[in-house]
C-alpha cells in the first residue's frame, strides 16, 4: 500500500490481536523503518526493547490495570460509563511488545539542532514510533501504543539505565483486521477533528 493508505489505515489496536506468529523478517523491516527516521543532529536517539516473557507481560499487564483503575476513580457519569467499555491494551494478546527508549546522552553534548529546542530528541523517537506505526500497517500487522504507565515503573521492570526514558510500549503482531473507526470515537470517548478547524493562515487564530 502506499504512505496515504497505510495512515488512513492506521489504528491504535488492543483487542484485534490474534498472537499468531510474526515473521523474523518482517519483524526485521518493521524496526529497519523505525530506524531509519530522522533525527536531530544524527543522533538516532532511540532503543527497541523486544518483550516476549509471559511474565515480564503479566507484571507490565498487571501495573497498568492499576493505573487504569487510578483514572477511572476520576471520572463520573457518562465519562465513566464511557471509559468502563474501553479495552485499553493488548499485551497479553499480542504477540510480542517493542518498548522504544529515548536517550539524550547519545551524540552529547553538542547535539546539532538541540541547543534551542531540548525535547528535539523526544521528537525524534516519536518519528521512529510513527515509522514503525505506518511500516506495521503496510505489513498487515497491528501496534498499540500502552501509556498507562509510570515510567520509573517500566524503566526498573526493563533494566533500562537512569537517563534512558521509556516513551512507548508498543504491542505488536499479527491482527484479524483493524477497524474502520478508531476505538474512542467508536465508543463515544471524542470524535475527530475536521481539519479546517485545526489550520491557521500566517498568524495563530483563535477559532470559535
Amino acid at each position: 500500500m502506499d504512505v496515504y493508505e497505510a495512515i488512513g489505515r492506521r489504528r491504535d489496536v488492543r483487542a484485534e490481536f490474534t498472537g499468531a506468529p510474526l515473521d523474523e523478517e518482517i519483524l526485521h523491516r518493521v524496526l529497519s523503518a523505525a530506524h531509519a527516521a530522522p533525527s536531530v543532529g544524527m543522533t538516532q536517539p532511540w532503543d527497541f526493547v523486544l518483550v516476549r516473557d509471559p511474565g515480564t507481560r503479566a507484571e507490565f499487564h498487571r501495573h497498568v490495570h492499576t493505573e487504569r483503575a487510578r483514572f477511572a476513580a476520576g471520572l463520573s457519569g457518562e465519562r465513566a460509563a464511557t471509559f468502563d467499555r474501553i479495552k485499553i491494551d493488548g499485551i497479553l494478546e499480542s504477540t510480542l511488545s517493542v518498548v522504544v527508549g529515548y536517550d539524550p546522552e547519545r551524540g552529547s553534548p553538542a547535539v546539532l539542532g538541540r541547543h534551542a529546542i531540548a525535547d528535539a530528541g523526544l521528537y525524534s523517537v516519536c518519528l521512529a514510533i510513527q515509522n514503525l506505526w505506518l511500516a506495521a500497517t503496510a505489513e498487515g500487522l497491528g501496534v498499540g501504543w500502552v501509556s498507562f504507565y509510570r515510567e520509573d515503573f517500566l524503566r526498573d521492570l526493563l533494566g533500562m539505565p537512569a537517563h534512558v526514558r521509556p516513551v512507548a510500549w508498543l504491542c505488536l503482531g499479527p491482527v484479524a483486521g483493524l477497524r474502520e473507526v478508531p476505538d474512542l470515537e467508536r465508543h463515544g470517548w471524542r470524535s475527530r477533528m475536521p481539519l479546517a478547524e485545526v489550520i491557521h493562515e500566517e498568524k495563530y487564530t483563535p477559532k470559535d
